[in-house]
């Protein structure tokens, strides 16, 4: 039950800092294993002694658990023992999933969700639909729910390595538009904070970077790190659409697009809950580019 209000997934704004205290808590099962916030969650609870499982789709480290958020078949060997859960918004499977948590005796469950669930369309938006859909699945439940809802990941730049390697202009169909890269560091300290700390738990926070950036700036920055200006070219939606076609899907691309049209030249929204959570400044694009040059080197 949430500490906030008699009902249990009753969300509100954050008031109390953390400072990344770890007090004796129950394991804790982390989803995702193969991805960086995963990872850098699971290097957090590791390093402060806190009990946990790390759980993945495709287990390729040793003491890795098969958990598989599309097969609900793989959920009662992961929750065994669980107390709090770190899950990613997988909405196919999602009712199964809290059932089984619920039996379990899961307690709190925070979720990687997305900022784009707050856009008026989220329920109809190929970039909102999952996440929204495993938010109200967790908010009708009776488990105690922590909504992380970050903005752009940083990490979204990776998607430009192929062309920086290769020698080629990487293509923007909105060099201007606007986005709040954050570093997938800041999620996973953000994630440890409401996980150990309980007093943060049962409320919604969207999480920005420290600074709005058009595409444009961020590889100005990038090339910074990497030692030589980075040339990009402007292409149509159409052009763009059909060279990710395949890695894309259409509805997907679409989606995509007309979020970077609706923020071409306008500088998006930031929001302090990434400090207020882990006591500092989020880690600067400038340092997710320095942290991830070698990945755009040839």
């Amino acid at each position: 039950m949430s500490n906030m209000s008699s009902t249990p997934n009753t969300l509100s704004t954050p008031s109390t800092p953390n400072t990344l205290s770890t007090p004796s808590a129950p394991k804790v099962l982390v989803t995702g294993g193969r991805g960086a916030v995963a990872r850098g969650l699971s290097s957090l609870l590791a390093a402060h002694g806190v009990p946990h499982r790390l759980a993945s789709r495709e287990p390729d480290t040793p003491g890795t658990v098969h958990c598989d958020l599309t097969d609900p078949a793989t959920f009662p060997e992961a929750l065994a023992g669980v107390r709090s859960v770190f899950l990613y918004a997988e909405a196919a499977a999602i009712d199964a999933f809290v059932k089984e948590a619920v039996g379990a005796g899961v307690e709190h469950v925070v979720l990687l969700s997305s900022s784009s669930v707050l856009a008026p369309d989220a329920a109809d938006s190929p970039l909102a639909a999952s996440h929204l859909a495993v938010e109200r699945a967790l908010l009708a439940s009776p488990l105690r729910t922590t909504l992380l809802r970050p903005g752009s990941f940083a990490s979204n730049a990776l998607g430009w390595a192929w062309a920086m390697k290769s020698g080629h202009p990487v293509h923007l169909p909105y060099p201007g538009a606007y986005s709040d890269p954050v570093h997938e560091a800041d999620l996973a300290e953000a994630a440890f904070a409401v996980l150990t700390e309980p007093s943060l738990g049962g409320r919604a926070y969207t999480l920005t970077g420290p600074r709005t950036l058009t595409f444009a700036a961020q590889l100005a920055l990038l090339g910074e790190a990497v030692g030589h200006p980075i040339p990009f070219e402007p292409v149509s939606r159409e052009q763009w659409k059909s060279e990710v076609d395949g890695y894309i899907p259409g509805p997907y691309a679409e989606a995509l697009l007309d979020f970077w049209s609706a923020s071409d030249g306008l500088p998006v929204d930031l929001t302090d809950d990434l400090e207020r959570l882990t006591g500092r400044a989020p880690r600067t694009f400038e340092t997710w580019s320095a942290d991830h040059a070698d990945a755009f080197r040839s």
